[in-house]
């Protein structure tokens, strides 16, 4: 199984392949042209630490996926939220990566003032929402035809889970 750890600025070129793949096969993520590692560089240097961290799953020298917690919605209210991501390369999807990289992620939350995770989840993606359920998500709420890519419309599923499950 792979070691995880924080992100480092070495791993942004394989960082931006492996959400490249997404971006041009996949709806997954919204995003509809490839980047460039700079054009990365801010997204990467904004999960320093605190309750916005980009860990990496690493396999020998590989890059095998990553997850990270990211800003919500900018308002101060919103703080105690945060968002979660959790993406594998595409060759290694459904060997326990995912589930590795989110258990160390939602671990190293542990100590910070958050009190909810959401995510969201473009549709259809049954293996994504059974994933985040056994993570301890449940779904919240459906956005109908938010995203447009590929020529289609397609629909966000919300999903939330505590921070710290014992606390509620």
């Amino acid at each position: 199984m792979p070691a995880v750890r924080p992100a480092a600025a070495a791993d942004l070129p394989a960082l931006t392949a492996l959400y490249n793949h997404y971006v041009v096969h996949t709806p997954i993520t919204f995003d509809v042209e490839p980047f460039e590692p700079e054009q990365r560089r801010a997204w990467l240097d904004s999960h320093a630490g605190g309750r916005y961290r980009l860990l990496v799953a690493v396999d020998g020298n590989a890059i095998a996926g990553y997850a990270s917690t990211s800003r919500w919605r900018p308002k101060a209210a919103y703080d105690t939220t945060v968002e979660s991501t959790v993406y594998v390369r595409h060759d290694l999807v459904g060997r326990g990566i995912g589930r590795l990289l989110y258990d160390a992620l939602f671990a190293a939350m542990a100590d910070q003032d958050v009190l909810t995770i959401v995510a969201g989840v473009a549709l259809p993606n049954p293996a994504s929402i059974a994933f985040h359920e056994r993570c301890g998500f449940r779904q919240v709420g459906v956005f109908r035809e938010v995203g447009r890519k590929f020529d289609r419309f397609w629909d966000v599923a919300w999903l939330q889970r505590p921070c710290h499950p014992a606390h509620r």
